[in-house]
């Protein structure tokens, strides 16, 4: 074989080869790799394997790099090559020699690091002309993001949609940024929160993601690219969440839309343009940590890439003309972005990796400068097997989908105050953001809400000294009830405009003509409260946590950390996750809680949030619009109201009429009850002598600062009660039943959270109005069965259609991501997914969905014994709490015929939510969770 160096034009572009160095700090890395020092021994001290028979890869590199543990590993397995042989070219040679004094090579593996001279080492692949593994002049591409960015474009790769704010004095054209609260405008781009804002420089990792004021705003600052140097300077904490809203004034930045990934970022790891490696981690912009091993190491886990994804491995590894090349892949709504490109990267902490990426260095080599060698070309695949899981009947299937429906966690308590509006300030501001479009306006954001506040305002001037006292208190209310927390915010309060043709109804008495002929009118409804406490945090995380034993590897102590069940599921791709929450601020904060335990995540829930939850454009999925009701629940109201405002015994007649369903916590609370009326006049007894209690301690001094729950005042607390004293007994004498689930729940959140305070029959209160609200609740979505399924499918018939579609779509589509096989040893189904929909919703929601499952003859209980015993469990059950969960279960049998009935099997799992204050002794156990298979 002839000579297969590359001769220089200087003569020490000869090869030297190093065996030792006069310190005796040379690392020995195989039989054929030398490490290359300031001192070289002259050609008599060379091995004996004669120079013309070899091929030398000069390793040009800081020596952090250089001398990595990936790169050591890949370098002694490149050694195994007969004609390959390493050098390394030393820290102190390539910072201080000139080029004509580096070693002479025939193949060069070359990157840019920090501190590294990419000029001196561009010049020396011009000296030597060497084969370049990774092509030089692309590297200082590669180290600015509007460059990487332009390139990728030009490919026809996705990336994605982002604006250049170049701060540079002679283009001021480029430097265009005009701020608003909840967006940015650069140079005309709109970019609305959240966003992403990234320094130029791709050396400069401070990446920042901005969150909207709707899911809390703020911003997730990034501090390195957990770097080796941040894993000791602040542990596993990768960015951190900050109350900052607004971007950077100094600098210049790309600006590109955030894209809500599942929670997990991929990387991947080209090695030539067949060959990719791809791992998922954690993305640290959810919760600003990075999970590390024992080792200190990020903990990754390797996925399989989609053949789009093939494409755009071998697009980046060709564009940038890097062999050895990383980069950041996004998977979001079913699309695959690009959007980082790092250049020279290795895979950490994985044999099959090193063996690859050598065997395939070695033959890019081998066939470049060896080609009458006629180096074959293979990569390894395995094939996939697929494991089984127990179900509840003991029976071994695979799991495929898992569905769950579950209410909010815990909340303060929910507050509403309607009035009928008629000034023309009102129509205007209705106007101004569509609202007769729908007839409807719902207004949340802080500037809107100023606006409403700001009428309010000049209607209580220009009220001024009006004798009509109730408008008067009306329009104080109103101002106070925005003002009530200093500062606005949407997850807290909203107000709702009605348009009504022709006024608001008045009593039935009224003339219709009269009635059509009334000017239109605006109602409005100012809801406020209702916002998640951090016990309903800790709720909504503990059940997260505990969900995880759901799935395979998960059972035992809510499944060990990291790398088992359900994290190392999600981690490779194999779980395909999607949350959704109505709007409501306290579902969205309860489904970022379950999320962040569910995904053992840490810190702040705004990023989880914005990254993990969906809530817009879902129309009505999770969402009611409790204030229009149908005709079917005025019926139902009416008639509820008809019989507890009989001041007698309940009768048989009146258990045939409230009970037809034979609900046994009904009859239970009925009988408790005996005299509606009676009840209602003890229960407003005891609001009265609450309210006195609450004023008196506020008139006492030494109660002046007195904190109560979630930074509640006594004024806050005295003004819930007086509301509800003066709502439920009506002018005439009568109780208003609705005002009923609002009593009940402000006395459960304060024997709950305010017992400190020690006022006197809040037990007494509690008891008297959970037993009145334990048939006013469950009763205002129907009385009878027809009545329940009619309300049930008006509030969650979208709901229902989803959730068919769901379990139609688990064994109909297999294209999607998968974990590679060769890693799935200890995961179950290493090829397949299993989907999950988590449905965070309201009361109303789980109601109707319960009433669906209970009475849409699903199963006949008379027939069904395992049936009779989950319907006569739900017949007891009084409530349905904060953290209700209705779960379905599908698994398949593969060795079914896939037209069998036997092919798929389902489950369905519920509870009732959380423990109430006082144990209900008439609840009866559960079955626990997979009976058979405990067993």
């Amino acid at each position: 074989m002839s000579s297969l160096t590359t001769s220089g034009e200087g003569e020490n572009c000869t090869p030297r080869f190093v065996v030792g160095s006069r310190d005796d700090e040379t690392d020995f890395l195989g039989s054929n790799m030398k490490t290359d020092e300031t001192d070289f021994f002259e050609d008599d001290e060379e091995e004996e394997l004669p120079p013309e028979r070899q091929i030398v890869v000069g390793i040009c590199a800081m020596t952090k790099k250089s001398k990595s543990k990936p790169m050591t590993q890949i370098l002694e397995r490149l050694c195994k090559f007969e004609y390959i042989t390493v050098v390394i070219m030393g820290e102190d040679v390539i910072l201080n020699e000139p080029v004509e004094n580096w070693p002479s090579c025939d193949c060069l593996i070359s990157f840019h690091s920090k501190g590294f001279p990419l000029d001196k080492a561009v010049a020396y692949a011009k000296l030597c002309k060497p084969f370049l593994i990774n092509d030089l002049d692309m590297q200082y591409y590669i180290q600015d993001r509007r460059e990487v960015y332009r390139i990728l474009q030009e490919e026809g790769i996705d990336l994605p949609r982002y604006a250049v704010l170049n701060r540079d004095p002679d283009r001021p054209e480029e430097c265009n940024l005009v701020e608003g609260e909840d967006h940015v405008e650069v140079n005309g781009a709109v970019f609305p929160k959240p966003f992403v804002e990234k320094p130029v420089s791709a050396e400069d990792h401070n990446v920042y993601i901005y969150y909207p004021t709707s899911a809390g705003g703020g911003s997730q600052r990034e501090e390195g690219d957990s770097s080796f140097i941040l894993c000791f300077q602040i542990g596993s904490r990768s960015s951190v969440y900050s109350p900052e809203s607004s971007v950077r004034k100094t600098g210049s930045y790309i600006y590109e839309e955030f894209m809500p990934t599942d929670g997990t970022d991929v990387k991947v790891y080209t090695v030539g343009p067949d060959y990719a490696h791809a791992e998922a981690r954690k993305s640290p912009a959810l919760d600003g940590k990075v999970e590390r091993d024992s080792e200190g190491k990020e903990i990754r886990y390797p996925v399989m890439l989609t053949a789009m994804e093939k494409l755009v491995a071998r697009k980046v590894c060709v564009a940038f003309k890097q062999t050895v090349c990383g980069f950041d892949l996004l998977r979001a709504n079913g699309h695959s972005f690009v959007c980082d490109v790092n250049g020279f990267s290795f895979v950490k902490n994985s044999m099959k990796y090193y063996d690859d990426c050598a065997k395939i260095l070695g033959n890019i080599i081998m066939r470049e400068l060896a080609p009458q060698f006629h180096i074959p070309w293979s990569i390894p695949t395995e094939a996939e097997d697929i494991p089984i899981v127990p179900t509840t009947s003991g029976t071994m299937m695979e799991l495929r989908c898992v569905i769950a429906v579950i209410r909010h966690g815990d909340r303060t308590p929910k507050q509403k105050m309607k009035m009928e509006v008629k000034h023309p300030r009102f129509f205007e501001l209705f106007e101004k953001y569509d609202g007769y479009k729908t007839g409807k306006l719902k207004l949340k954001k802080p500037e809107q809400l100023q606006e409403v506040l700001d009428i309010a305002r000049q209607l209580v001037v220009d009220l001024g000294t009006h004798s009509d006292c109730e408008i008067e208190e009306r329009k104080s209310k109103l101002e106070c009830v925005l003002e009530m927390y200093g500062h606005f915010s949407g997850i807290n309060r909203k107000v709702q405009l009605t348009y009504l043709p022709h006024g608001h109804p008045k009593a039935a008495s009224e003339d219709e003509e009269a009635r059509r002929e009334s000017s239109p009118s605006l109602l409005l409804v100012l809801k406020w409260g209702g916002e998640l406490t951090p016990a309903g945090r800790v709720q909504a995380e503990e059940l997260g946590r505990a969900f995880r034993c759901m799935y395979p590897g998960g059972q035992g102590d809510y499944a060990g950390f990291p790398g088992c069940g359900l994290l190392r599921l999600h981690s490779t791709y194999r779980h395909d996750l999607k949350i959704y929450a109505s709007d409501e601020g306290r579902v969205q904060m309860t489904a970022a809680a379950f999320a962040k335990g569910l995904l053992a995540l840490e810190g702040e829930l705004t990023p989880i949030l914005v990254q993990m939850v969906k809530s817009a454009n879902m129309n009505g999925l999770l969402d009611s619009d409790s204030d229009s009701l149908s005709s079917c629940q005025h019926r139902v109201k009416a008639r509820l109201h008809e019989i507890m405002q009989k001041d007698a015994e309940f009768c048989e007649e009146d258990y045939e009429k409230l009970a037809p369903t034979g609900s046994a916590s009904l009859l239970n609370s009925m009988t408790f009850i005996q005299n509606p009326v009676e009840v209602c006049n003890q229960v407003f007894a005891l609001i009265e002598n609450l309210t006195s209690q609450i004023q008196k301690r506020l008139e006492d001094p030494k109660s002046a600062d007195l904190q109560l729950y979630h930074s509640e005042t006594l004024e806050l607390m005295l003004q819930r009660w007086s509301k509800l004293e003066r709502d439920f007994r009506m002018k005439n004498g009568r109780y208003d039943i609705s005002k009923i689930p609002d009593i009940y729940d402000c006395i459960k959140y304060d024997v709950q959270h305010n017992g400190a305070l020690k006022l006197e029959g809040t037990a007494e209160l509690f008891k008297l109005s959970k037993a009145l609200a334990d048939v006013i609740i469950p009763q205002e979505y129907g009385i009878n069965k027809e009545e329940k399924l009619e309300i049930a499918i008006g509030f969650c018939l979208p709901l229902i259609k989803k959730i068919q579609l769901d379990l139609q779509r688990t064994h109909e589509d297999e294209s999607v991501n998968k974990l590679h096989p060769l890693y799935s040893r200890g995961v179950l189904s290493p090829g397949r997914h299993v989907r999950t929909r988590l449905y965070f919703t309201s009361e109303s929601h789980v109601h109707s969905l319960l009433s669906i499952f209970r009475y849409g003859g699903l199963l006949d209980e008379n027939k069904d014994q395992q049936w009779k015993r989950a319907m006569d469990y739900l017949s007891a059950i009084s409530e349905l709490n904060y953290m209700t969960q209705i779960v379905i279960m599908l698994y398949e049998d593969n060795n079914k015929d896939p037209s069998s009935e036997e092919r798929f099997h389902v489950e369905l799992h519920f509870s009732p939510g959380v423990k109430g204050c006082e144990e209900d002794r008439n609840v009866p156990t559960g079955f626990g969770f997979r009976p058979a298979s405990a067993e």
